[in-house]
């Protein structure tokens, strides 16, 4: 089991005569699971990671277990030459022991990677999801700048959509939430102009997305008139614009596109520029760990 997957055992784990708790930083919301909403002025539960004194591992997962960077921006430092491995330039692939071997970026020792630490954004239109913008452009970066530690995005929302955002500074965690293989849904609120009664149907069926073969999960119709309507549209790959591609392939064109929830997390009351903490629970959510 990864560091990570320990770690998240940990939290989940029952309290028992003889077992042993995880070390919980001090923090009263934090302490009962419940979430925290930013400028609170509170800290959520915060994860102590588990780690192995002379464990030998690849630099990119020591970047992204350090909450440098994720492992593919990890591997372009390397090949930029920006990481050295006791003073010698390191390469892709290498190898090094964290707590034996001086790593350094652009000349500065690796610190220890801060407590481990997820949220969720209810991103609003008009920022891109992007860690920096060389046209200037807003970036999600500015609605987390007061997170306390830098974060940053697990997969993507267009710049004209909006809705449930996660950010971490847990490269394992980001990497499991994205994989495709952790098979959580997404549903997300569309209201859009046209014969959307027809869409819902048709949304059902096989469509030819960029040389993909893609189907909703769900469709529910939730409202129409004669000029257009809202559907809530559940599908599970997440391919590159997927939903305003699936519905211009239904002769319906989007109006608005909001992210409402990822596999069982739901964005609920959460204001429109603002992020939470996750919870232990919706933390073990993504990782599919039994709580």
């Amino acid at each position: 089991m990864s560091r990570t997957g320990k770690a998240l055992s940990e939290i989940a784990a029952v309290s028992k005569a003889g077992e042993r708790q995880p070390e919980i930083a001090p923090a009263s919301k934090a302490e009962t699971g419940e979430s925290v909403v930013s400028g609170a002025g509170e800290r959520q539960l915060e994860i102590v990671p588990a780690s192995k004194a002379g464990e030998s591992a690849r630099l990119q997962k020591i970047l992204s277990s350090y909450g440098i960077a994720s492992r593919r921006e990890a591997e372009k430092m390397i090949s930029a030459g920006r990481v050295c491995v006791n003073g010698v330039v390191a390469s892709i692939g290498q190898s090094a022991i964290p707590d034996k071997d001086l790593i350094t970026i652009d000349g500065k020792p690796l610190v220890a990677k801060d407590n481990a630490v997820y949220i969720m954004l209810n991103k609003p239109r008009g920022y891109l999801t992007t860690v920096s913008d060389d046209r200037d452009r807003n970036t999600v970066m500015e609605l987390v700048g007061d997170v306390g530690t830098r974060v940053y995005p697990i997969g993507r929302l267009d710049m004209d959509s909006e809705g449930l955002l996660l950010f971490t500074n847990d490269g394992d965690f980001a990497n499991l939430a994205a994989h495709p293989s952790n098979g959580k849904t997404k549903t997300y609120e569309v209201r859009a102009s046209g014969n959307v009664k027809k869409a819902a149907q048709l949304l059902m069926r096989p469509i030819m997305i960029d040389g993909h073969t893609v189907r909703a999960v769900m469709v529910k119709l939730m409202s129409a008139t004669d000029s257009g309507g809202r559907l809530r549209i559940t599908i599970q790959e997440g391919r590159n614009r997927q939903i305003r591609k699936m519905c211009d392939a239904c002769e319906i064109k989007v109006n608005t596109l909001r992210r409402i929830s990822l596999g069982d997390l739901t964005i609920g009351t959460l204001e429109v520029g603002k992020w939470r903490y996750l919870t232990k629970d919706e933390v073990n959510s993504i990782c599919n760990l039994k709580v």
